[in-house]
């Protein structure tokens, strides 16, 4: 089953390119999976009738207690097959119904088989955790496959509308996992239902569950994200929502029902919600006049009635709720695949434009209508076989005065009715000769005759629906293993003489009765419907609420922004800096009994330092000029190198000089397009308010560093690092080995940080587009090929040295010559050329030797970035991007990924994420040479480095001169 899993995550990942190849035909590839994956789950029948559930287990989160694992009981075993049976049938018919596509096939075919993937991990695994990830899994693969026509925006409306209820659902069912996980002390489904905890805790828990369980199956109020997701191609709605992602919350009920459902908590909300949602279904059902809508309505109807079912909790219900659930997996997934022949075939699904099909498509018919009269519940179906089993086991409690089993017995009763209706309605509808106003019958709809392939997935399920009601002895068996968890009968209630049983025929008893009852009834609904529709109960719909709640969540932040939100910096940083003095002065001042050790200086050059870094402070302040108050700021950090370094720490003075130099070119680059003196523009108000502010966060911040540093209770775990980087890291640089072994947690953090603000930095600064056009920059002329010869500088801009050339002067950077005469430095341009690629391989070395010496990841990638700003300085934009010609975004994105890799990769081999190994030996020539994976994890964060001084560079140098160079051709002052 692991192998399965693992097989559904790897396959769509090949089938786009597949897709590109032979196309449609790539579906009946992706069928083979599920296929294999259905046939597997057949052959462990015989184990699981037996009792001998089988079970794989695979250590995932050891400190969490999560497994992956896969555990086969009856409720796994049935769902598994509906899941992987439907799902081949849903993508081999997928082939013919996008016969002639190739437009976004290769994402759809990938996207479908993972959702397969997605849900076979749902119904299988046996940790309840892991079952949240593939329920979330499941949520954002169905946005993707409903929002297949994305050009459309009723397409796009659904599918965000699909996730977020879903989404939502999820989060607060996540809520409710943790809860039964801390108070179980176990996530593994099968104790937690062995062990059966109460208690309010759980029955809070059990509440949340059932929230992600009603949105993910569209119950009451989450109902009316089913019909809009009709937008969907008909595969999907005929798979998602008939045979997997909606049966997903049906499961889970299915899954706790047994042992929960006489929680207080449980059967008013299951029972009241799901009997509402199923009339609530079948009355809208009976206003639609789209086929697709028709079901989908139904759908939530049968949904409800499924909750109900299955969500009762005795054990004669469980059985029938089994039943149930395989019946409308079939009888639905089928109308759904002929609604989609019908609408590929006339390209219209209105039952007003159709019209005598019936004659004209006989196999359709009959297969529509055998699939029917499962859903209605005729003879000899397995919808028959349910029905009636669901009546009879609710019949028992009724009459033992259990006053849900009454409402339950009533609600079926009449969501039977409106399901006769509407099934009624849409055999006519689809198939039947219309009569027009004054009675004439109404002009056949012309009808093409579709493909044999096309029809065989509908063909094979509705042969499915009327040969399982046969097979009802043999089901009855197989499911009698899942409902003999469940108690016999509601509590007070007594138990049944004879326990329930799925038959073809019970006998004259008065479920059949109600079942025959039922069924006239809604044959004259639909006759009293057939041509006006009953009338709404409210004038507003639960979309209509929906979409008021988004226009209001819309409005809200609207105005929130423009309250917290004024477009200025100063009353930005002075909110920050004034709940920071008002929190940190009201903890200090009710935190007690202060511990505060002062000493005068620990070293020498401290008494140096730091009256420099004060009086550089103090300078600052009363600078007029920004470059001046930059510089003067930068002091302070450079007397912070000298502490570093006379503290025993030269990995962060190394770190901190780079850091400065950094951002000192940032500055400058940012201060070439505002107002060289403070205050030009828009002079500094309430100076003196100022003043006071940053004051008070200044001897707040004394305060904080003296109290914390005298704080201190136990033993610093910081004393171990030299022991641990030695041990565990296999290196003798502390600072280093600490940023990507021991707290490489907080350096995958800080990386995510450095991305965040190189992303922000380029959208403030790029105004049409992000593209990184000067990656692809092109010092030759045109028809010029490279090649090894030098290039001179001529009349005619940079050429190879040739004969006609001559020797002119060499071009020292290919840049250089873009550069305007008044700002270009031959001088510097020889410097740069000369020291330009010694500092890359200092940087190589900085980053290879940062385990064991001064150096790392972090300061190689800064100096490969200063020696970016060299060149971008000598030589201007397009020498920068003769210099670095791949976009910031590629060495982002690769230097995360490798980052992610080196966290991911242990967990294949059973190891906590970012665990390293150490491998050691002798080569020849080079002696001993050893190798700690963490390495790896630094080359990440060196790249990230590499690409956030690029982006800056990028976005505020290059692209700040672009637009100077626009404004400069429109004569426009660019100061």
């Amino acid at each position: 089953m692991l192998v399965l899993l693992a097989a559904f995550g790897i396959v769509p990942i090949l089938l786009p390119w597949l897709a590109h190849r032979i196309g449609p035909r790539v579906f009946t590839v992706a069928a083979i999976l599920p296929a294999i994956a259905f046939v597997h789950a057949a052959i462990q029948t015989p184990l699981v009738l037996a009792a001998n559930i089988p079970f794989e287990a695979f250590n995932w989160i050891a400190p969490l207690g999560i497994e992956l694992s896969m555990r086969m009981d009856t409720l796994s075993w049935l769902m598994t097959l509906i899941v992987t049976g439907v799902g081949a049938l849903v993508m081999l018919y997928c082939r013919w119904y996008f016969a002639g596509k190739t437009e976004g096939l290769a994402q759809f075919s990938a996207v479908l088989l993972a959702f397969a993937g997605a849900m076979y991990g749902l119904v299988l695994t046996d940790d309840l955790v892991v079952l949240v990830m593939f329920w979330e899994l499941t949520s954002v693969l169905s946005y993707l496959l409903i929002g297949y026509y994305n050009k459309r925006a009723a397409s796009r409306r659904a599918a965000l509308q699909a996730l977020l209820v879903t989404t939502l659902g999820g989060l607060v069912m996540l809520i409710g996992v943790v809860l039964l996980v801390v108070d179980t002390g176990t996530s593994s489904i099968s104790l937690m239902l062995a062990e059966a905890p109460t208690g309010p805790v759980v029955d809070a828990a059990l509440v949340l569950l059932l929230v992600g369980a009603l949105s993910k199956s569209a119950i009451f109020p989450f109902h009316f994200w089913l019909p809009g997701a009709m937008a969907a191609p008909t595969p999907v709605s005929a798979y998602l929502h008939a045979a997997a992602m909606v049966k997903a919350g049906i499961y889970l009920i299915a899954r706790f029902a047994p042992i929960f459902a006489l929680a207080p908590t449980w059967r008013p909300i299951v029972i009241g919600l799901g009997v509402f949602t199923m009339l609530l279904g079948g009355l809208q059902a009976l206003r639609e006049t789209d086929l697709k809508r028709i079901l989908a309505f139904g759908t939530v109807s049968q949904l409800g009635m499924l909750t109900v079912v299955l969500g009762y909790g005795t054990r004669d219900a469980a059985l029938a709720g089994l039943a149930l659930l395989l019946s409308h997996a079939l009888f639905k997934s089928a109308l759904f695949l002929v609604v989609g022949i019908i609408d590929r075939q006339l390209s219209t699904r209105d039952i007003r434009e159709l019209s005598g099909v019936g004659r004209q498509a006989p196999t359709i018919a009959v297969l529509s209508t055998v699939a029917i009269a499962s859903m209605i519940g005729i003879i000899p179906t397995i919808g028959w076989v349910a029905k009636e089993g669901t009546l009879a086991a609710l019949l028992h409690d009724a009459e033992g005065g259990a006053a849900w089993g009454i409402v339950a017995l009533i609600g079926i009763a009449l969501g039977s009715v409106l399901t006769a209706a509407y099934g009624i309605r849409f055999i006519w509808g689809a198939f039947w000769t219309k009569r027009d106003a004054d009675g004439a019958p109404v002009a056949a709809t012309e009808w093409p005759d579709p493909p044999l392939g096309f029809i065989l997935a509908p063909a094979l399920l509705a042969a499915l629906s009327l040969a399982a009601g046969f097979a009802a002895p043999w089901l009855d068996t197989a499911f009698a293993t899942y409902a003999d968890t469940a108690p016999v009968a509601s509590p007070g209630v007594p138990a049944p003489e004879y326990p329930g049983y799925l038959s073809l025929w019970h006998g004259f008893e008065p479920a059949l009765f109600i079942s025959l009852g039922s069924i006239a009834l809604g044959v004259l609904v639909f006759w009293l419907t057939r041509t006006r529709a009953p009338r709404r109960l409210a004038s507003f719909t639960a979309s209509d609420v929906y979409n008021a709640t988004l226009r209001a969540v819309a409005r809200l932040a609207v105005v929130t922004t423009s309250l917290t939100q004024r477009g200025s910096l100063p009353v930005y940083v002075g909110t920050i800096f004034v709940v920071f003095v008002t929190a940190e002065a009201t903890a200090l001042i009710m935190g007690g009994h202060w511990v505060v050790d002062i000493a005068g200086w620990h070293t020498p050059m401290q008494l140096v330092v730091a009256p420099i870094m004060i009086a550089a402070g103090i300078v600052a302040v009363r600078a007029r000029k920004r470059y001046t108050g930059v510089v003067l700021v930068s002091v302070t950090g450079l007397g912070m190198v000298l502490l570093f370094a006379t503290s025993g720490a030269p990995d962060l003075a190394v770190t901190q000089v780079l850091i400065e130099t950094v951002t000192l070119v940032a500055f400058a680059l940012v201060l070439r397009r505002i107002p060289s003196r403070m205050g030009e523009h828009n002079a500094s108000v309430a100076p003196v308010a100022r003043a006071v502010l940053g004051a008070a966060v200044g001897v707040t911040m004394a305060f904080v560093a003296l109290v914390a540093t005298g704080a201190r209770v136990a033993e610093p775990i910081s004393e171990r690092f030299p022991e641990l980087a030695y041990e565990i890291g296999h290196g003798k640089n502390v600072v280093n080995v600490a940023l990507v072994d021991i707290r490489g947690w907080d350096t995958m953090g800080e990386l995510s940080v450095l991305i965040l603000a190189a992303t922000g930095v380029a959208s403030l600064v790029f105004v049409t587009h992000r593209a990184d056009t000067l990656s692809r920059f092109n010092a030759l002329p045109t028809g010029a090929t490279r090649n090894r010869r030098v290039l001179v500088e001529t009349s005619d801009g940079l050429r190879q040295r040739d004969d006609a050339t001559g020797s002119g002067r060499t071009a020292w950077l290919v840049g250089g010559q873009r550069v305007r005469p008044e700002n270009r430095s031959i001088v510097l341009e020889v410097v740069v050329r000369i020291l330009f690629h010694s500092i890359i391989v200092v940087s190589l070395y900085l980053l290879f030797a940062g385990h064991n010496l001064p150096g790392g990841g972090f300061a190689g990638g800064l100096v490969a970035g200063m020696a970016l700003v060299m060149r971008y300085i000598a030589g201007g934009r397009y020498e920068l991007g003769a210099a670095a010609p791949t976009d910031a975004g590629r060495l982002l994105g690769v230097g995360m990924s490798i980052a992610v890799a080196c966290a991911i990769v242990p967990l294949f081999f059973g190891a906590a994420p970012l665990t390293s190994d150490f491998i050691e030996g002798e080569l020849p020539i080079l002696g001993h040479v050893e190798f700690v994976s963490s390495t790896l994890f630094d080359i990440g964060v060196y790249l990230v480095v590499i690409g956030l001084v690029l982006d800056v560079l990028r976005s505020l140098g290059a692209e700040v001169d672009r637009q100077a160079q626009e404004l400069r051709t429109r004569g426009v002052s660019t100061r």
